[in-house]
């Protein structure tokens, strides 16, 4: 089925948050001509500046830095330690699904930048159970993950009393739930809003059948907002105060930290610097499309368009030939949460989005990613 697409990106009308005006561009293609015309971004670092000095010295870290080991948190660790000189704590929360050369990465960057690191794992057994509910639930099986990566750090924040935290990019970048006039912060609205996907760790213990305690979900929870306060904590986007621009970032870390990209699922290999660290990052895209009608090739063109580096009619090209294919990693997936690959489509299909319509079993496969082999299936699924 078409899509109706935007006449300056490639985002269709399935896309979250997306309006077209008369001419059909996109809200938020419209948002990042404000971006870079409107914004006095000099005036946001001074603010930026502000806030930073005003934490401090305070406590043993200056901020928290949720990390993830992408390219986005490793450039934002590098220019706090290196532009801003604080002390910060590096905090991750590992979702279980880490490539092997991911890991190596990470900790070789970690080790150079000397960074005091907290790393946290939660229950495989129990995000097996939590990612097939989401999945039948939300057609998003990383519910899990959403929720951990964003709670986690603000627990860590209120058991040291660290008040600021500092995150990547500005959700505007790529939807509308904030506009680039508006602060993005990563607090319990937002929370509430858009990340936890309309579940809470509790609506979770009811739904999950079995063997699931309150308490077994309690770094999937946010905080008290009374502990919260009582720390005067800030938890704030370092793109809401600088101008994003992934490409320049990534000469930076290339250069300075010698950090790499690798082969991901479904994306041409000029993209390989975007969700190089997940195993089931190609299920995600894959679900995506089939709910949305496009994929993450979709996504990065766009991005480039916006940026004024690729021409639409070559980012539609590259869209054709990438997007829709089954990865080769579901099999994995399948296997770590136990249901066939019809169950699977029968799920997907059910949150696909209104007038978008696709048959799974008509889609081509992908290629297998080069060290599928070497993947860690210790998390719980048989090994293949």
């Amino acid at each position: 089925m078409e899509l109706r697409v935007c006449t300056k990106c490639v985002m269709p009308e399935t896309h979250e948050t997306i309006m077209y005006d008369a001419k059909g561009v996109c809200n938020i293609c419209h948002q990042h001509e404000y971006k870079h015309e409107k914004i006095d971004w000099p005036k946001k670092e001074a603010e930026f500046k502000e806030i930073v000095e005003k934490y401090r010295n305070k406590q043993t870290y200056d901020c928290i830095i949720p990390f993830s080991g992408g390219k986005d948190s490793v450039f934002v660790l590098y220019t706090m330690l290196k532009r801003y000189n604080v002390k910060p704590l590096v905090v991750s929360f590992d979702h279980g699904f880490y490539r092997p050369h991911h890991v190596q990465q990470r900790d070789r960057i970690l080790r150079k930048l000397g960074v005091d690191f907290m790393l946290f794992r939660p229950n495989q057994q129990i995000v097996r159970k939590l990612t097939l509910e989401s999945l039948i639930r939300k057609g998003d099986f990383c519910w899990h993950c959403h929720t951990g990566i964003f709670s986690y750090p603000m627990h860590i924040a209120v058991k040291f009393k660290i008040p600021l935290l500092v995150w990547g990019e500005s959700t505007a970048e790529y939807t509308s739930y904030n506009d680039f006039d508006n602060i993005d912060e990563r607090d319990e609205t937002a929370f509430n809003k858009w990340i936890n996907l309309g579940i809470t760790a509790d609506d979770m213990v009811g739904m999950v059948s079995g063997g699931i305690e309150p308490r077994d979900l309690e770094c999937y929870r946010y905080p008290k907002l009374r502990d919260l306060k009582a720390i005067n904590y800030r938890s704030i986007c370092y793109g809401a105060y600088h101008e994003w621009d992934v490409r320049k970032h990534m000469e930076i870390i290339s250069r300075e930290l010698g950090w790499e990209g690798d082969e991901v699922e479904g994306v041409p290999q000029q993209y390989n610097f975007t969700k190089v660290e997940c195993m089931m990052n190609g299920i995600r895209d894959y679900l995506k499309y089939i709910k949305r009608g496009y994929g993450r090739t979709s996504q990065l063109v766009t991005d480039d368009i916006r940026a004024g580096v690729l021409e639409r009619d070559k980012a539609m090209a590259w869209v054709k030939q990438c997007d829709g294919k089954k990865p080769a990693s579901l099999r994995v997936f399948l296997d770590f949460v136990g249901i066939t690959e019809e169950e699977f489509n029968e799920i997907a299909v059910k949150h696909a989005v209104s007038p978008w319509t696709v048959d799974p079993q008509q889609l081509p496969e992908g290629k297998e990613l080069y060290d599928q082999k070497d993947w860690d299936l210790s998390f719980g699924g048989k090994s293949l």
